[in-house]
């Protein structure tokens, strides 16, 4: 008999192909984000769920399911999912690591560069009609050849971005984290320093942790208040790791230069003020939205799944307190 699978929204045909060949599957039918009370009814029977970063998996959606073996999150981050519950239940948790780092720091580059050249706000400015000719006052922004990038989070991502900054604009880096990488340091000439030297020093701030207790609202006023009156934050992580009325206040007295975010504090929900703002590039959460990223990571959400239901370890397993 085939176990029972249940995804709360359509992945790329790549794992759902996976899936098929070994397992009974149900996919959500609609093209939106599932509500608690349909994900509670839907997974009485399931002994897989493959769930999206912006599904909350707590204990009432766990108890609900008591076949459940694995929750295969379609993401690296997993801070969504009650760790500590599924534990207790026995049940694995896994996520998709490694996958989309090039992807998500390709993101996090165009972000960077988008708000340094405010690409976004002068292609929308010459949509709308305005566009007379060249002016030598006209859209002017920053250069970032040889800028300092401060990076939060010095893990793959961010180290990936750390080589793409110094490869194509020649950066100097700064990182903050949990620990010195010494390999970093010695192939990028990077510098590790405390959070308020990145912040000062720092012509652009790249955010790269996961969310937990002690990442939330880590920039906040203070931080923001330390910033260079020419800095950019770019923000590809969790949107809470930022205090988004705290940038929102920075942003409108231009105290920074802009902000490129790709994550909110509460997404999908976006301050209007947010929006208004003209000194922002604002994205809708696409940081491994590549079409080989995605297919990717479908596959080894698959895989994580059918690894637990079939008896073996699974690869990517979460382990109660580790970091993404």
């Amino acid at each position: 008999m085939k176990h029972n699978i249940f995804i709360t929204r359509r992945i790329p045909e790549a794992g759902l192909a996976l899936l098929r060949e070994h397992t009974d599957v149900h996919v959500f039918p609609h093209d939106r984000q599932i509500t608690k009370d349909e994900l509670l009814s839907s997974i009485r029977d399931s002994d897989g769920l493959l769930c999206l970063l912006g599904d909350t998996i707590d204990a009432d959606v766990i108890a609900a399911a008591p076949k459940l073996r694995c929750i295969s999150s379609f993401a690296v981050g997993y801070d969504n999912i009650d760790i500590q519950t599924a534990t207790k239940h026995g049940i694995t948790v896994t996520n998709t690591p490694g996958v989309l780092t090039e992807a998500t720091a390709d993101i996090a580059f165009a972000l960077m560069i988008a708000a340094a050249r405010r690409i976004v706000e002068s292609d929308a400015w010459l949509r709308q009609g305005h566009f007379e000719g060249w002016a030598p006052m006209l859209f002017l922004g920053l250069d970032l050849h040889r800028r300092t990038l401060g990076i939060i989070g010095a893990g793959r991502i961010g180290q990936a971005l750390a080589r793409k900054a110094v490869g194509a604009f020649e950066m100097k880096l700064l990182y903050f984290g949990r620990r010195r990488d010494e390999d970093f340091e010695r192939r990028l000439h990077a510098r590790f320093v405390d959070l308020d030297t990145l912040m000062r020093e720092s012509d652009v701030v790249s955010l790269h942790v996961p969310l937990a207790q002690e990442t939330r609202h880590m920039i906040g006023a203070r931080e923001l208040a330390l910033m260079k009156r020419e800095a950019i934050l770019v923000n590809t992580a969790r949107g809470a790791v930022v205090d988004e009325t705290a940038l929102i206040a920075a942003l409108r007295e231009h105290r920074i230069f802009a902000a490129g975010l790709d994550v909110f504090e509460n997404e999908p929900d976006i301050p209007n003020e947010l929006m208004a703002l003209p000194n922002t590039v604002l994205l809708p959460h696409i940081g491994s939205a590549s079409i080989e990223t995605r297919d990717r990571m479908a596959v080894m959400a698959a895989r994580n799944l059918l690894d637990v239901l079939q008896g073996r370890e699974a690869e990517h397993r979460v382990v109660p307190h580790s970091t993404p």
